[in-house]
């Protein structure tokens, strides 16, 4: 890294990383001697620190070490993160994976050359002690060591333990530095870990079959959606990264597999916002016999599922207000969700009286096609346009147009529009499923408009699949399925802003070198 680079060390901050590399050279130099390891691999801890709090901070001191008790040991190890160096003891914080715990290192104990080379160690040095349990003067359950040892030696300065990491793009950028000083950081991952399991055990637990299938496609499918394009050299042609798997999901189900589900990571070469990122996790299910009425109510309880096992409850807050995950989730089609939310009641029917409205909210004939829209295209744009961020409580919105839904069942009584829904909280997306089209015939005419639409310049539309149309052919059963998206979710349940804050490693702009 460059020194003109925005997150280069300040002047003050590489002389600490030139004092600590001398440190570390001191312990080469001493390892060459035949006195230790620069680098020990050979201490196993017994203990974390939450198990030892759980298990022994109730205890009074006498129980933990008293007359006649045998001392309860502990062998414990982590980030050196707090350190108070008192003349011949000192006090000293470990954190591992699961909290901090109090060490008391003292000369007498753990001898003379030993504690001087502690007083010298740096925060961030990752280090283990073993010793006996106690309380301190104030209470506080810690860690009497009979021997501490330095096990990494850390080389850069943390950051102030008083404010942590205060640049959001730090956070992002170098989140290791974020989950080693943010604890609320830690539990957000922690809980985002919590729901995938649990959903994996919700899916399993209803006869649901985990799979995977490709994330290399030759043909992008399975979403209106500008995929990333890659080339195999062995195969010697272009290839895409998955952008959904739903088409060979649905290959399964005509295979027989009856319900299969995969949680995937998806790439979409697009915009980047607090709600985006290129490459993303979904999940999404897909049952036979079933249709979207079903899917509906089984995405619900999924949803409740999965709040209960990550944060323990379907109350939520987000953003300040609260979110009632517990209720039964409102249901509405589009043309009711637009008169429950807008003022444009009979207009709602009215061709012209929204191509104007729209007009009016800065849409365009040369870039949306305005006039040349159904009446059901034109009711969803509107409805995008005026109402979907103001369905805060779980809504799920009905009957898209199946001119926008070309994976979708046509309603058998209004075919203009589908069996589909999507999920809606606070404002977003959350989800989108349907009963699946699978008439054969059918697919290929939605496939071949689709191409219509590419060759007319719309580059999010869907590539000509003859392979999944083939397998239609052999029979697919009557289906309904979902994709969820599990990052979104994740937003919802840790009460986070952006996206980039429940993914491990967001997508940013690549550093100047």
């Amino acid at each position: 890294m460059s020194d003109d680079s925005p997150n280069a060390p300040s002047q003050d901050e590489n002389q600490l990383i030139a004092e600590r590399r001398g440190k570390l050279k001191a312990l080469r130099e001493a390892q060459a001697q035949g006195k230790g390891v620069a680098f020990p691999n050979d201490f196993k801890p017994e203990h974390r620190a939450q198990t030892l709090i759980q298990a022994h901070e109730h205890k009074p001191a006498e129980e933990l070490k008293g007359e006649g008790i045998a001392p309860t040991v502990a062998k414990i190890a982590g980030r050196m993160m707090l350190k108070r160096v008192m003349g011949k003891a000192s006090f000293a914080s470990l954190q591992d994976s699961t909290g901090r715990f109090q060490i008391y290192v003292a000369r007498d104990d753990v001898g003379e050359d030993v504690y001087n080379e502690f007083k010298h160690w740096d925060l961030g040095d990752i280090v283990a002690a073993e010793g006996y349990l106690f309380k301190t003067r104030t209470g506080e359950l810690s860690l009497h060591a009979s021997s501490v040892r330095l096990l990494t030696k850390s080389l850069r300065p943390m950051p102030d333990k008083f404010h942590g990491v205060a640049d959001q793009e730090i956070k992002y950028r170098q989140r290791y530095v974020d989950l080693m000083m943010d604890e609320e950081a830690r539990k957000r991952f922690t809980a985002r870990s919590k729901a995938v399991s649990g959903i994996r055990e919700f899916m399993v637990k209803h006869d649901f079959l985990e799979v995977e299938t490709p994330m290399l496609h030759p043909i992008p499918g399975g979403a209106n959606a500008k995929p990333f394009v890659t080339h195999h050299n062995a195969l010697e042609q272009q290839m895409f990264l998955r952008i959904a798997p739903e088409l060979y999901l649905k290959r399964l189900l005509v295979g027989g597999f009856e319900r299969v589900f995969e949680i995937n990571r998806n790439f979409r070469n697009e915009g980047i916002s607090i709600r985006h990122n290129p490459e993303f996790t979904m999940m999404e299910f897909y049952a036979a016999y079933w249709n979207y009425q079903d899917v509906m109510a089984f995405t619900e309880a999924l949803v409740r599922d999965a709040a209960q096992k990550a944060v323990g409850q379907l109350h939520l807050t987000y953003g300040g207000k609260p979110v009632d995950l517990e209720k039964p989730f409102a249901r509405l089609t589009i043309r009711q969700a637009i008169l429950a939310h807008t003022d444009a009641g009979k207009h709602v029917d009215d061709a012209a009286w929204l191509i104007a409205a729209l007009r009016k909210l800065g849409m365009s004939d040369a870039k949306h096609k305005l006039s040349s829209r159904s009446l059901a295209s034109l009711q969803v744009l509107y409805f995008e346009e005026t109402v979907e961020d103001k369905l805060w409580e779980p809504t799920f919105i009905m009957e898209h147009p199946t001119e926008i839904s070309p994976l979708a069942r046509a309603n058998d009584e209004r075919p203009e529009v589908t069996e589909r829904f999507e999920l809606y909280i606070t404002g977003r997306e959350f989800g989108n499923g349907f009963s699946e089209l699978n008439d054969a015939e059918d697919q290929v005419a939605r496939f071949q408009a689709q191409v219509d639409a590419k060759d007319s310049g719309d580059d999010e539309a869907m590539f000509f699949d003859h392979d999944f149309v083939r397998a239609l052919e052999y029979g697919m059963p009557p289906a309904g399925g979902c994709g969820i998206g599990i990052d979104r979710l994740m937003m919802l349940l840790t009460d986070s802003p952006s996206i980039r804050d429940v993914i491990l490693f967001p997508a940013l702009r690549r550093e100047q070198d």
